[in-house]
């Protein structure tokens, strides 16, 4: 019944929950409560609107990979990074990077001061290599398989 409810909420998470309840065959109450507790066990993160970069004025999404001193300064480094409103995701990685982050600027000047001014002389920052993304081609979510 999870599975259901997530799928349905995940194709529209603005539909009521009576609709949802209508769907699956439970009232709207047993909805409500799935999805309270799937959102304390933290299942479903996050409900809100997804606003599009490029119409508030941030037209560059870049990929920089950032390669660290040690591995164990990743925590420190993270720290920093979170006082940068640019950056909207960060990870530990494996492979050439110690850090991949994403993260939206106005235009290449403003990516240039970012990089420069600001990732570079992070305690720990070795280097970091810069990918610009020219377009996404795919956003989703992961898939939620209903079980019979």
């Amino acid at each position: 019944m999870d599975r259901k409810i997530m799928s349905i909420l995940a194709a529209n998470a603005r539909i009521a929950f009576k609709d949802v309840a209508e769907v699956c065959g439970v009232s709207r109450a047993a909805v409500h409560q799935r999805v309270e507790r799937m959102k304390e066990d933290g299942v479903i993160t996050g409900s809100g609107f997804s606003v599009n970069p490029k119409a508030v004025g941030y037209g560059t999404c870049t990929y920089v990979g950032i390669r660290l001193e040690r591995g164990s300064m990743y925590k420190n480094v993270v720290k920093k990074l979170e006082k940068i409103p640019e950056i909207v995701e960060c990870h530990f990685t494996t492979g050439p990077y110690t850090m991949l982050v994403k993260l939206y600027v106005r235009d290449n000047e403003q990516l240039m001061i970012l990089l420069n001014d600001t990732l570079q002389s992070i305690d720990g920052v070795v280097s970091t290599e810069t990918l610009i993304s020219l377009d996404q081609s795919i956003k989703r979510d992961v898939p939620i398989h209903i079980e019979d």
